[in-house]
């Protein structure tokens, strides 16, 4: 398999006056080219605060501790100089407002060939020879003639466009999406989702999709890591997640989506109470406190993530008889 990202025991801290935060907790994952990664959990879940340590773009008061390998080179840790020669270039991010992501002030052809300036040594006709050549690739319309136009000049839509062709430009080989069809409409969520399927099928790019929509990772993932309270619950091939989900959290998540077919329940299902407070998590399995089948002892032992075949496994005390 040719491994583009592997991470093994990630741990993020963030220190607070009322005490330290632990927003992810020792996950390991892979990425291999041309494979899209899901990760889907509620939000606090820790997905996003994973793929911001693995960018280095903590909040000042965060750290991160354990191993993120890009090619095989640890990159956790590495200077600002070593870091953004990869950062922006081999390893890109989509974040899900691409208004705030972009630059209000600066037109949307200056954004986009700066990163080709920067990273690639273009010349300034280069660069925009190439980043209109992309914006025509994520199919903008006209793009010749909206190539000078500032960033409230675009749909919302158009804008989440442009961030995808700025985070192309270089051709990296790992993608991160962070909810990238967040305050999108359905049709224009699923022109996002095609185009990152073309992407991926193109120029074999690893994808890792951040979201808390299971419809928009059934259509994209053909992995899927399910997270909860910054811990990884289950990690199965997405057929495997929606036919036969293990982990209880993964079940419970699934029936609460709302359905077109009829049903004798009348109401939407539901997961009682709230996801923990990460500052004080419970003893043992922190999703206990809202699981229907939790029993004393999933109180008491903190279930670690054990193999159930091939490229599956789940953290649940319960999960051998699930």
């Amino acid at each position: 398999m040719d491994t583009v990202l592997a991470v093994d025991d990630l741990s993020v801290r963030f220190a607070s006056p009322e005490g330290e935060v632990a927003a992810v907790d020792g996950v390991s994952l892979a990425i291999a080219a041309g494979e899209t990664l899901g990760v889907v959990g509620e939000s606090g879940s820790g997905k996003s605060q994973l793929f911001l340590a693995i960018m280095g773009l903590l909040a000042a008061n965060g750290r991160a501790q354990g191993r993120v390998r890009y090619r095989g080179r640890d990159i956790l840790g590495l200077e600002p100089g070593a870091l953004n020669a990869i950062r922006g270039g081999r390893i890109a991010m989509v974040f899900q407002d691409p208004m705030t992501s972009l630059n209000p002030y600066l037109r949307v052809s200056r954004q986009l060939s700066e990163v080709l300036v920067v990273h690639e040594g273009l010349s300034e006709s280069q660069a925009r020879r190439q980043a209109l050549e992309m914006l025509d690739r994520v199919r903008i319309p006209d793009a010749r003639r909206r190539f000078d136009l500032y960033p409230h000049e675009f749909s919302g839509g158009m804008r989440q466009r442009v961030m995808i062709a700025m985070a192309l430009l270089c051709r990296p080989d790992l993608l991160i999406c962070d909810e990238p069809t967040t305050a999108l409409d359905v049709t224009v969520q699923a022109q996002i989702l095609d185009l990152l399927a073309d992407i991926r099928r193109d120029f074999r790019t690893a994808i890792a999709l951040v979201s808390h929509d299971f419809g928009v990772i059934a259509r994209l993932a053909d992995r899927v890591m399910v997270m909860y309270a910054g811990r990884a619950v289950e990690l199965a091939d997405s057929q495997a997640i929606f036919d036969t989900p293990r982990h209880p959290y993964t079940r419970a998540l699934l029936t609460s989506l709302p359905r077109t077919e009829p049903s004798d329940t009348p109401e939407l299902p539901t997961i009682p109470g709230y996801p923990p407070n990460l500052q004080r998590l419970p003893p043992g399995c922190a999703f206990a406190p809202r699981c229907r089948q939790a029993e004393e002892s999933c109180r008491a032992t903190v279930p670690l993530l054990i193999p159930l075949g091939p490229g599956r496994s789940a953290a649940c005390l319960k999960v051998s008889a699930a």
